[in-house]
């Protein structure tokens, strides 16, 4: 992260101290209170209606071929959220924001770098064993991580320098949604502007809020095939409680509960992220009897937890029913040690959209 994370300026991998406690007031009050999220409820509503209707009409057009569209659904997952994020972070559709100086789509350049960065991110290499040995590069693993990390920064960059344009343009009018870089800027204008400008690049790498949402949708949908009479049962607490002649809405989720133990089964199987993020002891300490010095380097292997034959009967099964049985007062938002999971509660109701509308 010192190479693709702006020299561990990243927020979730940012070391504990005033950097990081000034990013995670900005984001928590900025992008992530009820206040923010009930504010653009709208934006979740409308891509995902657009994202149905567009297979919608390519399902017309292919109609005199063949009754059937196929769909890659692990890239129609990723739109879909991306839309989603940009729409909230930068202002615009992700498909928007992906066009050249000449209006070439640059989909695949932003595809390809983020594909790269979470890959290189997750890759060991030697010299963080050895660091004594850094300097040899072996495989290429640090040439490739300054590649990557030109190549997004390039990308954001050029985004950012179009948004602040605007701004000084006069182009956002009161009124207006605000997007979170325009909070930021507003927060941060007593600030030096090279401030301003880290905490926009390293809080809202767009990747960090919409990769496990792809992720772990492609998952239940593959769940859900694979266990036809747990699809089946949801269908038939959609019909009842929602029924076929609108659309799923995020305040039905509340009563949605067998969809909510799906999305929890989902996780605990096929979390997004297997091995958590590293954390650092910063100072010496005692755990359960054992002396650990400080700077001690902790990744939690979460898959692991989730398959805990001590915890979960039948662990490696698709079971959604023990969330409303054995273990229904058990959530995914970090109170319970059995089920670890990054996810906020919208990306649960963005998964209610999409798992079943169309």
């Amino acid at each position: 992260m010192e190479i693709l994370g702006y020299n561990y300026q990243m927020f979730g991998t940012s070391p504990y101290g005033e950097y990081w406690r000034q990013i995670r007031k900005l984001v928590t009050l900025e992008v992530l209170s009820n206040h923010r999220l009930e504010k653009l409820k709208h934006v979740r509503k409308a891509e995902v209606k657009v994202a149905i209707e567009g297979l919608y009409q390519q399902w017309i057009k292919n109609k005199n071929d063949s009754d059937k569209l196929l769909v890659e659904m692990k890239r129609w997952f990723f739109e879909v959220n991306q839309n989603v994020v940009f729409k909230i972070v930068v202002g615009k559709r992700f498909v928007e924001c992906n066009k050249g100086d000449e209006g070439r789509d640059s989909d695949d350049d932003w595809r390809s770098a983020l594909r790269d960065f979470f890959k290189l991110m997750g890759k060991f290499v030697v010299s963080d064993a050895f660091p004594f040995l850094r300097w040899l590069d072996f495989g290429g693993d640090e040439k490739e991580m300054k590649k990557t990390a030109k190549e997004l920064d390039n990308i954001i960059g050029g985004w950012l320098h179009e948004h602040k344009q605007k701004r000084a343009s006069g182009v956002y009018i009161r009124g207006e949604e605000k997007t979170s870089w325009m909070c930021y800027c507003q927060s941060c204008k007593t600030q030096k502007s090279f401030l301003t400008e880290m905490l926009i690049l390293s809080t809202n790498l767009p990747a960090w809020a919409s990769e496990t949402t792809s992720v772990t949708l492609t998952w239940t949908l593959s769940l859900l095939l694979n266990n036809r009479h747990v699809l089946k049962k949801a269908q038939q607490e959609l019909d009842t409680l929602v029924g076929r002649e609108r659309q799923v809405k995020e305040s039905d989720m509340k009563d949605l509960v067998y969809l909510q133990a799906i999305i929890k089964e989902s996780f605990r199987l096929y979390p997004a992220a297997p091995l958590s993020v590293p954390h650092e002891s910063i100072e010496d300490c005692s755990v359960g009897g054992y002396h650990i010095p400080a700077g001690t380097r902790l990744i939690v292997n979460v898959s692991k937890i989730h398959r805990d034959s001590r915890v979960w009967l039948n662990p490696s099964e698709f079971i959604p029913e023990r969330f409303l049985t054995t273990h229904k007062d058990v959530d995914v938002k970090g109170q319970n040690f059995e089920l670890l999971h990054s996810a906020v509660e919208e990306e649960s109701v963005l998964q209610s959209h999409l798992l079943f509308k169309f």
